[in-house]
């Protein structure tokens, strides 16, 4: 992205420069909705980021300019000042959470603009709370770790934003490594670095361009489908606190006790643990077709046990099948958004015609198509 015009209109609203920050969105390979559950993900940091340019004003108000969008927003630091734009309230949450960790966190201008895709699944919200996380850790000599304010863009999420997400986004724009994905043991937050260089194979998104609002209630749904099920399951195995704590033994014992669409949703994220262990087995030997098949297991689960696909998504995935792309799944929450596929070179030209062709025709909507890179996480610029 062209970080020049953040700078230009910068200098034109406060007659300063500051300093500038980035940090990016993020794919995950797969280990969809086990974050929340304790599980394990897979995500990278992408080529496609959030930038702000940044600058202490000396007085306990935030100046913010939306550069995409706009429009500006000033606020005030305390709870009660939480703004009405719910842009702004992303920066906002970021301020609050770190002055409930003691820290004093002083009036700043700002404007920011990104190049993540709004409603993609590539997590746009997270990038920013990353983005303005880093960068206020840093202008204010905070001393929070990665982990923190990754922690801090979830807490936001939740306490000022009305979407009870896991820690996945956060933690990858945080911590993203060029070359590298991150399997994230969502328990414990201990993670490592897997290599990801499939050679003769390109990642690409298909955006189906329908997007539904996550906040809308759906995701907190699942959410408690699976609560409701480690309950039941926690009477008889007490130390079970998590679904990644349980098996299916476990599951089956409890499948005459609870509704049979918690049990199904809970069948799914069992089943999804394993498959990102036997994915991550399968790269580290270079053996991208398996990993690509578990992609393909991912997404049957998710539309058929978890029910968070749509039509546009399923045949999407059913384009790829035809194709013989290498994997294919529905990413991120769910309801819209992008598929991710592994694809070898060979066949990449004729994947994305044949499907965006095939889809504007049957759904009257273009795709859009995302080449992604794996890069690095937060950073100054």
């Amino acid at each position: 992205m062209d970080v020049s015009k953040i700078r230009e209109k910068f200098k034109s609203l406060y007659g300063t420069e500051g300093a500038l920050y980035t940090s990016p969105g993020r794919i995950n390979i797969i280990g969809e909705h086990t974050d929340y559950n304790g599980g394990f993900v897979l995500p990278g940091a992408i080529d496609k980021a959030m930038y702000c340019e940044i600058k202490p004003n000396g007085t306990d108000k935030v100046r913010a300019y939306a550069l995409d969008l706009n429009e500006s927003c000033e606020f005030g630091l305390e709870e009660a000042d939480k703004p009405a734009q719910q842009w702004a309230c992303y920066i906002f949450g970021i301020c609050r959470e770190m002055a409930k960790k003691g820290k004093t966190v002083k009036g700043f201008d700002t404007v920011f603009a990104g190049d993540v895709p709004l409603g993609a699944g590539m997590s746009s919200s997270a990038a920013l709370e990353s983005c303005f996380g880093f960068a206020l850790n840093d202008q204010f000599n905070l001393g929070f770790d990665r982990m923190e304010i990754a922690l801090m863009g979830q807490a936001t999420e939740h306490n000022y934003c009305g979407v009870k997400c896991g820690i996945m986004d956060q933690f990858a724009s945080c911590n993203g490594k060029e070359g590298y994905l991150m399997r994230l043991d969502c328990r414990s937050l201990k993670f490592e670095y897997v290599p990801f260089n499939p050679e003769g194979y390109r990642l690409v998104l298909l955006n189906t361009c329908v997007t539904h609002n996550l906040a809308g209630g759906e995701y907190n749904k699942r959410r408690e489908s699976c609560e409701r099920v480690v309950a039941a399951i926690a009477k008889r195995h007490p130390e079970v606190k998590l679904l990644r704590d349980a098996d299916m033994e476990m599951l089956k014992e409890v499948k005459n006790e609870v509704d049979p669409i918690d049990y199904m949703r809970s069948e799914f994220v069992v089943e999804e643990i394993q498959r990102l262990l036997d994915a991550c087995a399968a790269m580290e030997k270079d053996d991208y077709e398996t990993a690509g098949q578990k992609m393909y297991g991912t997404h049957e689960g998710l539309s058929k046990k978890y029910a968070v696909s749509c039509p546009e998504l399923d045949f999407l995935n059913d384009i790829a099948k035809e194709c013989g792309v290498t994997g294919s799944r529905v990413m991120g929450g769910g309801f819209g958004g992008c598929t991710i596929n592994l694809v070898k070179n060979e066949l990449y030209d004729n994947f994305v015609k044949k499907a965006c062709d095939a889809y504007e025709k049957k759904f009257g909507i273009k795709a859009k198509v995302y080449d992604v890179v794996i890069k690095d996480g937060a950073r100054k610029l």
